[in-house]
C-alpha cells in the first residue's frame, strides 16, 4: 500500500485525495500524470467572485455575490429536465435561484443552510434571480462571510467529466502538500536582474491569487520559465551546429560571383544582395551554414537559392533542392534549366512520378558524383539517394516538411551547408521561436517592373460579378484560377468544390472558355499535363484546389477568384495571390464570400489594403494564433500553456538573451545553478538532451 499521507512531485495523480483511477485516467487526457504536472496545469483565465453584498442592493445585469439562508427548495420539470430552484433570504430582501438539468442538487441543497452563491443578476417573478450561479453551501460553525472579500477563481481546461471546479479542488488540496517541493529553476542573480518572483510562489499565486496583480506578476514569471526552456532548447542546437561539427568552407570569389550574375537574367534587387552577401559570407566558414531566407511573394527568393548552389557547385560540391510538391520542382527545375543553359553544370530532376529505371538512374549518376544539382521531392529522401560531395541543403517551404524529413536530407552529407526557403512572411515572434537555431535573411521589395495586383471583396449574391469578369479578361487573351477549398462536394461542410464546379461553370458561367482542373488528388502525370496546357495557354481557365499555392508561375494569368474566401488564412490568400501579377499586366484577386461575420470580413479586407506580406503575416498571427499559421505538429511547436507570443514580443527577447548566455558559458548546464534548468529540459525537451551531453 502507498502512503497516501506522503505526496511529492512523482506521485501519481490517482493518490491526491479526492482523484482515485477514473479521475486520474481523465486527468491523464489533459496531460497530467503525477502531482508535478497537477500543480504546472494552470488556468487559462479567472472569474471575478466579488465580496457579497446585501440581497437588496443588487444591480440588474451584474455579477454579484450574494450570502442568505434558503428558505425554500424545489424539484420541478420531467425527468432527463429536472429544475433546482431555492429561495434565499438575507436581512434586506430575497432572492430566486434557478439550477437547469441538476437534479442531483436536490439532494445536496437543503432548507435551513446558509449558501454563498456569485452570478449575474436577473430578475424573475418579480424578484432578483440568478440563473446557474457558482455557490458554497455552508453547515453548523462554518462562517460563510468569513475571508469575504473579492475573489480571483481559476478557470482550468476541464473535461466533460471533469469539471474546473473540480480541478481546482483537486490543485488546492495536492498544492498545500507539495509546494514547499517546487524548486527554483532560475540562478538569482537572473532571477533578480529579470525582477521575478520566486518559481515556487508564482505558482501559488498563478493558481490561487488574492487580487488581479498577482495573476500578472505570477504569469509574467511562469511565462518567462516558458520561453527560457524552449530559448535553451534552441541554443543548444546552434551551440552544437557551431561547435561538433565541420563544413567543407565554400568561397565564393569575385570571378564566380561575376560568372554566377551573368547567368542570371536579370539584376538582383537590393534586398536580394543583401542576402547573397549574408548566405556568401556563412559559405565560407568551417561550419556548417544554418539560414532561413524568407521573401515576400514574388521578391525572388529563388534566384538568391541559385546563386548559393552554383557557388557550391563551383567549388566542386554538390547540392540537393527539395521541394514539397511535384508541380514545384517541376518549376524549379525548368527556371534553374534556362539560366543554366549552355553550362557545364549537371542537373537532375528527381520526383516520385519518375520511371523507376530514370529514378535508379539518377541515384547512380548522384552517387558518382556526376550530377552537381539534384532539383526534387520526397524522392530525393529515399535510401538509394546518396551524395558523395553534398555541400548545400536547399529546402523550399520547410514548414511543409516534419522535423525528420529535413534531417534525413541533412544526414546524406557529411555536415552540408543549409538553406531554408520560405515565400511565407514570418512575424518575428515565431521567427525566433521556431526557427532560433537558423539566421534569418529577409528580402523586402519587389523586382522593377512587376504590375500591381488589386484585391477586390465580393459578398453574397456577387458571384455572378466575378464570372463577368473572368470571361472580360479571357477575351483579352488573358488567363484566370478560380480556387476552391476541396476537390469534391462534403456533406459536412456546405462548401463547393472544384471538381463539381468546374463543370456547372464550364455549362453556365464560363460556357465557351477552356478550362481544366488541377488537384492534390491527381496523378503525376495528369498534373504536369493539365499544368502544361495551362502554360502554353492551351487553356483559359484553371480550376484548382489550393495546390496552386505555392511556385506555379504563369506570366499570363491575370486574374484570381477565391471561393469561400472566409475559410482560408490571411497568409494562404496572400500565397495563392501571389500566383497572379507575375507578367506585365495588371492583375486582379477576387475573394468571393457569403459569410456575415463581421470578424470575417475585416480580416480579408486586410487583403484589399495591402500587399506587404509581413504585415499580413502579423495579423495572421494576431487573429488565428501560431498553431493555425504554421501548423503545431508538423513544427513540433513547444506548447505553451502561460506564455503569449502575440504579447509577450519583450520576455521572448529576455529569455532569448538569458539564453544564449546560459550556453556561451555553460553548454552543459553542469552548474550547480543550472541543475533544475537541465531537469526542466530534459523533462520538457528530451530531444536536445544528446546536445547537451556532446557540448
Amino acid at each position: 500500500m502507498r502512503d497516501m499521507d506522503a505526496l511529492d512531485l512523482a506521485t501519481p495523480v490517482q493518490y491526491v485525495r479526492g482523484v482515485g483511477p477514473a479521475r486520474a485516467a481523465e486527468f491523464a487526457t489533459l496531460g497530467v500524470r503525477t502531482v508535478g504536472e497537477l500543480v504546472e496545469h494552470f488556468p487559462f483565465r479567472y472569474e471575478l467572485a466579488p465580496k457579497s453584498q446585501p440581497i437588496g442592493t443588487l444591480t440588474l445585469g451584474e455579477t454579484a455575490t450574494v450570502v442568505g439562508d434558503i428558505t425554500d427548495v424545489r424539484l420541478r420539470g420531467s425527468p432527463g429536465h429536472r429544475t433546482v430552484t431555492a429561495r434565499v433570504e438575507d436581512a434586506t430582501g430575497r432572492a430566486r435561484v434557478v439550477w437547469f438539468n441538476a437534479a442531483y442538487l436536490a439532494d445536496r441543497i437543503r432548507v435551513g443552510q446558509s449558501i454563498r452563491l456569485t452570478g449575474k443578476v436577473d430578475v424573475g417573478r418579480q424578484y432578483a434571480q440568478f440563473k446557474n450561479p457558482r455557490f458554497a453551501l455552508f453547515d453548523g460553525n462554518d462562517d460563510p462571510l468569513e475571508n469575504d472579500a473579492d475573489r480571483f477563481e481559476p478557470v482550468y481546461p476541464a473535461t466533460g467529466k471533469l469539471p474546473s471546479r473540480q480541478i481546482a479542488r483537486v490543485i488546492r488540496v495536492a498544492l498545500t502538500e507539495v509546494a514547499e517541493q517546487i524548486q527554483e529553476s532560475l540562478p538569482e542573480s537572473l532571477r533578480v536582474r529579470r525582477t521575478l518572483p520566486p518559481r515556487r510562489t508564482a505558482v501559488e499565486r498563478y493558481h490561487q491569487p488574492t487580487r488581479s496583480e498577482d495573476v500578472d506578476v505570477a504569469r509574467r514569471r511562469l511565462a518567462y520559465d516558458e520561453f527560457l526552456l524552449m530559448q535553451l532548447a534552441v541554443q543548444l542546437r546552434r551551440h552544437q551546429a557551431a561547435t561538433a561539427t565541420t563544413a567543407t568552407p565554400v568561397v565564393i570569389t569575385p570571378r564566380v560571383d561575376e560568372r554566377i550574375r551573368a547567368r542570371l537574367p536579370f539584376a538582383l534587387t537590393p534586398g536580394q544582395n543583401r542576402a547573397v552577401v549574408e548566405i556568401a559570407a556563412d559559405l565560407a566558414q568551417s561550419r556548417p551554414m544554418n539560414r532561413l531566407l524568407q521573401a515576400d511573394v514574388g521578391a525572388g527568393k529563388t534566384a538568391v537559392a541559385v546563386y548559393a548552389a552554383l557557388g557550391t557547385i563551383a567549388a566542386r560540391r554538390q547540392v540537393a533542392l527539395l521541394a514539397p510538391t511535384e508541380i514545384l520542382a517541376e518549376q524549379h527545375y525548368a527556371k534553374v534549366s534556362r539560366y543554366l543553359a549552355g553550362s557545364r553544370v549537371r542537373l537532375a530532376l528527381l520526383t516520385g512520378g519518375l520511371a523507376k529505371r530514370h529514378r535508379e538512374e539518377v541515384y547512380a549518376q548522384a552517387s558518382r558524383h556526376e550530377l552537381d544539382l539534384v532539383i526534387g521531392t520526397h524522392a530525393l529522401l529515399e535510401q538509394g539517394m546518396q551524395f558523395p560531395a553534398l555541400g548545400l541543403v536547399i529546402i523550399d517551404e520547410q514548414h511543409r516538411f516534419g522535423v525528420e524529413q529535413r534531417g534525413r536530407l541533412r544526414a546524406k552529407g557529411e555536415s552540408p551547408h543549409y538553406l531554408v526557403l520560405t515565400a511565407t512572411p514570418i512575424p518575428r515572434t515565431l521567427a525566433m521561436t521556431f526557427f532560433g537555431d537558423l539566421n534569418v535573411s529577409t528580402i523586402d521589395g519587389l523586382p522593377p517592373g512587376r504590375p500591381s495586383v488589386e484585391t477586390r471583396l465580393l459578398g453574397p449574391g456577387e458571384i455572378g460579378r466575378a464570372w463577368s469578369f473572368v470571361r472580360q479578361r479571357v477575351q483579352g487573351g488573358e488567363q484566370a484560377f478560380v480556387v476552391y477549398p476541396l476537390v469534391e462536394e462534403s456533406e459536412k461542410l456546405p462548401l463547393k468544390a472544384a471538381s463539381e464546379q468546374m463543370e456547372h461553370l464550364a455549362r453556365e458561367a464560363l460556357s465557351g472558355c477552356r478550362l481544366g482542373l488541377l488537384h492534390g488528388q491527381m496523378r503525376s502525370a495528369q498534373k504536369d499535363a493539365v499544368m502544361e496546357q495551362f502554360r502554353a495557354a492551351a487553356l483559359d481557365v484553371l480550376v484548382a484546389t489550393t495546390v496552386v499555392e505555392v511556385g506555379i508561375d504563369v506570366p499570363n494569368a491575370t486574374v484570381m477568384v477565391i471561393e469561400h474566401a472566409e475559410r482560408y488564412g490571411l497568409s494562404q490568400l496572400h500565397q495563392l495571390r501571389g500566383r497572379i501579377g507575375r507578367g506585365t499586366r495588371p492583375s486582379y484577386c477576387l475573394l468571393c464570400s457569403d459569410t456575415d461575420n463581421e470578424e470575417s470580413l475585416a480580416r480579408l479586407r486586410v487583403l484589399c489594403q495591402t500587399r506587404d506580406g509581413f504585415r499580413i503575416a502579423e495579423e495572421d498571427l494576431r487573429l488565428r494564433g501560431p498553431g493555425e499559421v504554421l501548423g503545431t505538429r508538423q513544427h513540433g511547436m513547444p506548447v505553451f500553456q502561460v506564455a503569449d507570443l502575440l504579447n509577450d514580443l519583450d520576455l521572448l527577447q529576455a529569455a532569448r538573451d538569458d539564453a544564449a548566455a546560459i550556453v556561451a558559458r555553460d553548454p552543459r548546464l553542469s552548474e550547480p545553478d543550472h541543475r533544475v534548468l537541465r531537469e526542466m529540459l530534459r523533462a520538457r525537451y528530451a530531444d536536445v538532451m544528446p546536445l547537451i551531453d556532446v557540448a
